[in-house]
């Protein structure tokens, strides 16, 4: 696990603030409701956690009023971030359904990030943490699939 790690609260209240976007995106059918989403889902999962904008609101206004949390309970940014590229790819299929009229792609594809993105919120259940995690079991960093006897 990194040094920098994550409160999962702030996991989950991120994942909520997404569902609504997600939310609106879908009743509206706006390409720029989900350019919108895209770009956010593209800066934690290629820049960095720290410029999610509601992990900052989650970092200054709800996690001052709650108790501490233990510190072997905060999570590894790495699974997180991931699904946020997960998430960029699912929202970048949205867009690209919207803007060019293919509306059962951009239907389909939103549906299944505000599906993902609903289970984090109410459930703490990460789809895209567990892909990581299965892709990591299957070809772990540095193991050499060689038999070199």
């Amino acid at each position: 696990m990194s040094a920098a790690t994550l409160d999962p609260r702030g996991v989950r209240f991120t994942a909520a603030m997404t569902s609504a976007i997600l939310a609106l995106g879908l009743v509206t059918a706006s390409w720029r409701v989900l350019a919108a989403q895209m770009v956010l889902f593209g800066m934690c999962a290629f820049i960095g956690m720290r410029l999610n904008p509601w992990g900052f609101v989650y970092r200054q206004a709800v996690q001052p009023r709650l108790a501490p949390i233990d510190p072997a309970e905060r999570e590894d940014p790495a699974p997180v971030r991931f699904s946020q590229g997960v998430g960029f790819a699912f929202a970048l299929l949205a867009t690209i359904g919207y803007a060019a009229e293919w509306t059962a792609l951009g239907i389909v594809a939103n549906g299944f990030a505000l599906v993902a993105a609903l289970l984090n919120a109410v459930f703490g259940y990460c789809l895209g943490c567990q892909m990581y995690l299965l892709l990591r079991r299957a070809a772990p960093v540095g193991a050499s699939t060689s038999d070199t006897r």
